[in-house]
């Protein structure tokens, strides 16, 4: 007979990701064993094994979980019936905002993806690639007659935005909402100053 699944397994299982992204994240994931992960879950061993078979496929579930839901949010956002400059403030803020909270999975993100088996690695870097595509259609739409002919310039500022936002939760983890917002605002400032003296 089948064994039936607990009423509080998701809630169980998100708390097994949210706890593995930090220890993940404090600790690297090559010295990160399912007994510590068990551990800081408050579960016993035999437990976590009944949600993951290893740490590689919790690693998995982490940034899946993680870029999925990020993915989603970001290549969903209405934008349609905004100016090109407001287009790009509504994106840079919904990455701030969407960033807060998930400090361990973006390092995790960062610095374990490479651990994975190649095919695992193809589907989370597809959705990081997605959200790169919605940011260059934006960038780009803000100066066309920039972009249109140098793909190589607008990748170049595609990623540059990506560096500023990427880089805010190493020096503003704590920041709250309005926060974020004020530095979307700054972010979406230098670019559009940026791309200006691009087309003199």
């Amino acid at each position: 007979m089948a064994r039936t699944i607990a009423k509080d397994h998701d809630q169980k299982r998100a708390h097994i990701l949210k706890v593995a992204a930090q220890v993940f994240a404090a600790e690297g994931f090559d010295r990160a064993s399912m007994t510590v992960l068990a551990k800081a879950c408050g579960i016993s061993k035999a437990n976590i094994y009944h949600y993951y078979s290893g740490k590689d496929a919790l690693l998995f579930d982490v940034l899946d979980s993680y870029l999925r839901a990020l993915r989603d949010r970001i290549c969903g956002l209405a934008l349609d019936g905004l100016s090109p400059e407001a287009q790009l403030r509504a994106l840079l803020r919904e990455i701030l905002l969407a960033y807060q909270g998930a400090d361990d999975e973006h390092r995790v993100q960062s610095s374990a993806i490479s651990a994975l088996p190649q095919s695992e690695q193809a589907v989370l870097r597809g959705y990081q690639r997605e959200m790169v595509a919605v940011m260059k259609t934006v960038v780009a739409a803000n100066a066309p007659e920039v972009f249109d002919a140098d793909a190589m310039r607008l990748h170049e500022v595609t990623m540059s935005v990506f560096g500023m936002l990427n880089w805010y939760y190493m020096w503003q983890s704590e920041a709250d909402a309005q926060a974020r917002l004020r530095y979307a605002d700054v972010v979406t400032d230098l670019v559009l100053g940026g791309i200006a003296g691009q087309t003199l």
